[in-house]
Order: structure tokens, then C-alpha cells, then sequence
């Protein structure tokens, strides 16, 4: 098994597609930093003031005086209620949310990516795991091998979640060393609240907790890989049963990209709590961001996550296994 994940890990490394998304990470990371940093100089010359509690008070005005418009949407104006409050939170208690610094960008990242960007970075490296072997006309030799075909498989889909935790890695550590040179190198003991959740139209408290920045970046990325496994596992999946590597690619972006716009626009769609995709920002749990559906919970969450992995596993080696090795 070791020598069958070796090979693949060659296969991919190859194809260049991992190359590809670090590529990416290293051109998106640092506009999304700049950005970041024009956004907080454009508040502190509102302000006028270099004073973290006066300029996080001018954004609870701001929210506020935004929560008066009649266009906002329902599910929006519960993102910015919950925005409004978190911070009021912070400020009773003297502490800056958005303490300055390259950890704190490095879990924003991820908690803000972990729904399509990481996903799509993801699909990129997953999409023709199989599939490329009929692309490139090696599938009668790869399934006529001395080895069982569900060795095979399984190799390919070690070598993909080897990949998959490569880019959440990439993620975190381009994220920290690139935000860093805008920012600074600091913020990881910083205190940061989680366990804020919507209750009756407001914030329930009662499961606040109090824990360092590091902690909460951990536990970010740490959801994070989850939701990465299984887009990574549907593409697997996707790979296997369809031949074209550009067909199989375009049908996961295609379901990734039209599953988030559904749980955005139809929350209230029965079948809407389990679609995969409704799961995928399992960051929201400890961020205290408003679920797209009320009532979910992350243990649930978790769940959906890995009946949809397991399902997809058993159809792709299913799959794999009886499919004829002269097709």
C-alpha cells in the first residue's frame, strides 16, 4: 500500500494541479490582506481617532443605522444583528475582536473560505484523481495490475487526503506568513469569546466561553479539514463515475456553487438541511455567525457530513470494482 500511495503522490505531483492551487493561495492571500488593511485605515480616518474602542464603536453605529433599511434581507439583517451585539460583547468587556495581527486574519480566512473557496481549491486537486487515468488512456493498465482494485482506489484516495490537508495547511501558513507583512506578527495569546448563538431574535450568551486566539484558530482549521475531507470525498466520487476530467470538475463546481446559492435563497426548503453544502461552514458553530438554518447543531452538522462522505465511498469503490477493465 505504501508503494501504491507513492506512485500516486508522484501521478499528482506531476499534473502540477497542487502547484496550481499554491499558485493561487500566493496571488488571493495577498490582495485579500491588502484589502483587509485599506478597510481598517478607511475606518480610522472616519473616526479620526487611533482608539480601538472608539472605532469599534463607530461600527456598532454603523451597523445600526444599516439594520434601519428596509432592502436587507431577513437572513442579513440577523448576520449584522449578531455582528452588532458580538462586538457591543467585546467592548463591555475590554477587549478588541479584531485584535491587529497575522493570527487574527488566519482565522478569519478560514472561517470566511471554508464554504466555496476552500472547497474549489479542493476540487481542483481532486477532480481527476481517476478520472485522468481514462484521459490519459492508462485505465486497462492501471486495472489490469496484479493488485486488487480496491488497493487501487484506496491508494488514490489516501493520496488525496494526503493533498486535501496539504491545502488546509497551505491555507493557515500563507495566511499567517503573508497577512503578516501588512499586519504583524502577533496575536496569538490574544482573548477571544466563543459560544454566541441567536435566540428569539437576539444573542443568547449563556455558552460564552473565553479562550486564547491560538486555541480558536486551531479549531477553526480543525472544522475546516472536516468540511475538506468531504468535498474532497465527492469529488472522489465524481472522478470515478465520470470519465472527463473537465466534465467531472464542472459538475462539482456546478453542485457546490448551486447548493450554497439554494441554502442561501430557500433556507426554509425542507431538503435543504441535508444538502452537504448547508454543512460546509462548520467554522459558524464557534464564530457565532448566524446558521443559514435555524436550529442545527453541530454534532448534526457532523453527521450529515459523514453519511454524505460515506455514501459517496461506497459508490465510488462500488463503482471502481465492477466496472469492465475493456470500457
Amino acid at each position: 500500500m505504501l508503494g501504491l500511495v507513492e506512485n500516486e503522490t508522484l501521478k499528482v505531483v506531476r499534473k502540477k494541479r497542487f502547484l496550481v492551487v499554491l499558485l493561487i493561495l500566493l496571488v488571493l492571500i495577498p490582495l485579500f490582506a491588502y484589502g483587509q488593511q485599506t478597510q481598517q485605515e478607511r475606518l480610522k480616518a472616519k473616526v479620526g481617532i487611533n482608539d480601538w474602542r472608539i472605532q469599534l464603536q463607530q461600527q456598532i453605529t454603523d451597523t445600526e443605522r444599516r439594520l434601519q433599511s428596509a432592502s436587507l434581507s431577513d437572513e442579513y439583517k440577523k448576520v449584522l444583528t449578531m455582528q452588532k451585539e458580538q462586538n457591543r460583547y467585546y467592548l463591555d468587556r475590554g477587549i478588541n475582536p479584531a485584535e491587529t495581527g497575522a493570527s487574527t486574519f488566519t482565522r478569519v480566512f478560514m472561517q470566511f473560505g471554508s464554504q466555496l473557496f476552500m472547497p474549489l481549491l479542493i476540487i481542483v486537486v481532486a477532480a481527476d484523481i481517476v478520472s485522468t487515468e481514462h484521459t490519459d488512456g492508462t485505465v486497462k493498465l492501471l486495472l489490469t495490475r496484479p493488485v486488487k482494485r480496491w488497493k487501487i482506489l484506496l491508494s488514490k484516495y489516501i493520496t488525496l487526503l494526503l493533498f486535501t490537508g496539504l491545502t488546509v495547511m497551505a491555507m493557515g501558513v500563507f495566511s499567517y506568513l503573508i497577512s503578516g507583512l501588512f499586519f504583524g506578527y502577533k496575536g496569538w495569546d490574544a482573548p477571544m469569546f466563543t459560544g454566541f448563538s441567536m435566540s428569539g431574535g437576539g444573542i443568547d450568551t449563556s455558552a460564552v466561553q473565553m479562550i486564547p486566539q491560538w486555541k480558536l484558530v486551531l479549531m477553526n482549521y480543525g472544522l475546516g479539514f472536516v468540511a475538506a475531507i468531504t468535498v474532497a470525498t465527492l469529488s472522489f466520487m465524481v472522478s470515478v463515475l465520470i470519465r472527463s476530467t473537465a466534465a467531472g470538475m464542472g459538475v462539482m463546481m456546478a453542485v457546490l456553487i448551486g447548493g450554497t446559492i439554494l441554502v442561501q435563497m430557500a433556507s426554509d426548503f425542507p431538503l435543504s438541511k441535508y444538502l452537504f453544502v448547508t454543512h460546509l461552514r462548520l467554522t459558524d458553530y464557534i464564530n457565532g455567525t448566524p446558521l443559514p438554518i435555524p436550529d442545527l447543531t453541530l454534532p448534526f452538522s457532523l453527521a450529515m457530513l459523514g453519511l454524505w462522505s460515506l455514501g459517496a465511498l461506497i459508490v465510488a469503490f462500488v463503482t471502481f470494482s465492477r466496472r469492465d477493465v475493456l470500457a
